[in-house]
């Protein structure tokens, strides 16, 4: 895919901006349905989607259409994972919207970025960068890096910057995650990231938190 194309997608799904980060996910499932239909999943995504290992990504707080889109490329064989393909051939598709519905609720575990990392990081995340044809992370994943429900581009704040760092290796190596146009951004965009690129961005949105108050 051609940076224009890329840039343009980027740019077509940054107008709904706002409005994907004020309404958190637009949800089909069952949340308490989903919490006994999550217990296999505890055991290596944490039983609040908070995976302790790093090379498991977080699933709290990501929002449920992402969740169940990945799912579906899971149980079709389009994305190939040895570990989830077993679970999640016995998914059904309301499975699916009420595990992805029950993680949406939840709240990722705020993470820390290298403070050698801020600058570029931020960079490539906020403006991205035109002269290797890289556009912002945000105009896809959101300012906060909340994501956009509606278009199902994921949550990436807090998400471990092991796992984000692997995902760009699959990626720039030729992975991709099913054959749709949301399948086409990443591998084309990591092809363009140097090592270091890529370990400033998953520190940066790592990092990546909402700053909770106290109610009063």
């Amino acid at each position: 895919m051609s940076f224009p194309r890329v840039f343009a997608l980027a740019m077509l799904f940054s107008a709904g901006l706002v409005h994907a980060e004020t309404h958190d996910s637009i949800m089909l499932g069952d949340a308490k349905a989903g919490e006994a239909k999550t217990a296999v999943c505890g055991a290596c995504h944490g039983v609040d989607g908070n995976s302790a290992d790093a090379m498991y990504p977080k699933l709290a707080g990501q929002n449920e259409s992402y969740t169940v889109r990945q799912l579906i490329q899971f149980k079709s064989g389009k994305r190939m994972n040895p570990i989830m393909m077993p679970f999640a051939s016995t998914l059904s598709e309301q499975d699916m919207h009420d595990v992805g519905a029950f993680f949406a609720t939840k709240q990722a575990s705020p993470g820390q970025t290298d403070d050698a990392y801020v600058e570029r990081g931020q960079e490539l995340f906020r403006a991205g960068d035109s002269k290797l044809g890289v556009p912002a992370c945000m105009a896809c994943h959101g300012p906060s890096g909340r994501g956009m429900a509606g278009a199902a581009y994921p949550q990436l704040a807090g998400q471990w910057a092991d796992y984000i760092t692997a995902k760009f290796t699959e990626w720039r190596s030729g992975t991709t995650w099913g054959d749709d146009e949301h399948a086409k951004i990443m591998p084309d965009i990591a092809k363009r990231l140097s090592d270091q690129d890529i370990a400033a961005l998953a520190s940066y949105v790592q990092g990546l938190h909402e700053v909770q108050t106290a109610a009063k």
